[in-house]
């Protein structure tokens, strides 16, 4: 199974010799266990089919401090259902065969220490999650999680929030793997109506210390403002909140219908 490493790349050596054509990677998130734990694996082959270049997939957490209300609600719904992370990696362990996007796992750092750093790490691989994000990892605690990961074959990308400092952005951009996660908003996942302009001044910020791919993430929600982001120089861009929600309406035939539409949408708006 491919890394995110490698899928950068590959998306970098396919890109068009026309600069203006700058392909950027589309990651969209859902939530799984929502509806069920069935439609999350038909939801992964959909995106899969439908244009995106990595997914996301957030194991459902009672304290998720980074989410906002569609996917609070998502988790919610998730666990109220009895989800846990070996339903969900069960789950994935079936699928993941037939995907050719890598699998990023999104959770928090505390299951992961409750069940072992190595033990944990070896178990999401043996599923099939190639990627990692964990939102409440200190970046002075990242060392004791990325060493081991990077032995497994587990790339664990950190995030750079709107309000860090160049000297922060720096170290973390130095120990980020597979990418660096941008988040565009101060405060918690959800819908926005516009991107903050502020992102083209970080993207342009993180590019002078870095060059690793960088994503931006938290608040995009429309093709339009994929978009805008891709043409100020992300390299992916992340998309959560508008995919549960559309997941989440309707039957959840209407739900993976919706989905595959607006996957295609998204991708087309950053091609």
């Amino acid at each position: 199974m491919i890394s995110v490493s490698e899928k950068f790349e590959s998306l970098r050596h396919s890109q068009s010799t026309d600069s203006t054509q700058r392909h950027c990677a589309l990651i969209p998130f859902i939530t799984a266990g929502d509806p069920n734990l069935e439609t999350t694996a038909q939801a992964l082959q959909v995106l899969d089919q439908n244009g995106a270049d990595m997914i996301e997939l957030g194991v459902p957490y009672s304290d998720p401090l980074a989410d906002g209300p569609v996917i609070q609600a998502a988790a919610t719904r998730a666990l109220q259902r009895g989800t846990r992370l070996e339903a969900v990696l069960e789950m994935l362990h079936t699928v993941s065969p037939s995907l050719k996007a890598p699998i990023i796992l999104f959770t928090y750092y505390n299951p992961i220490l409750y069940r072992g750093i190595e033990p944990f790490l070896q178990q999401i691989y043996n599923a099939g999650a190639r990627g990692l994000v964990v939102p409440d990892l200190p970046l002075e605690e990242a060392p004791s999680l990325l060493q081991p990961a990077s032995e497994m074959g587990i790339e664990v990308t950190l995030l750079v929030a709107p309000t860090s400092p160049k000297e922060r952005i720096e170290m973390i951009a130095r120990q980020s793997q597979g990418f660096i996660y941008l988040v565009s908003v101060t405060g918690v996942t959800g819908m926005r109506t516009q991107v903050q302009t502020r992102v083209q001044d970080l993207l342009q910020l993180m590019r002078s210390v870095t060059d690793k791919p960088i994503g931006v993430g938290f608040g995009i929600s429309q093709p339009e403002q994929a978009r805008q982001v891709r043409d100020w120089g992300a390299d992916a861009v992340i998309v959560g909140s508008a995919v549960v929600k559309r997941l989440a309406e309707g039957t959840p035939s209407q739900g993976l219908e919706a989905i595959a539409q607006f996957c295609s949408s998204l991708k087309k708006a950053v091609t």
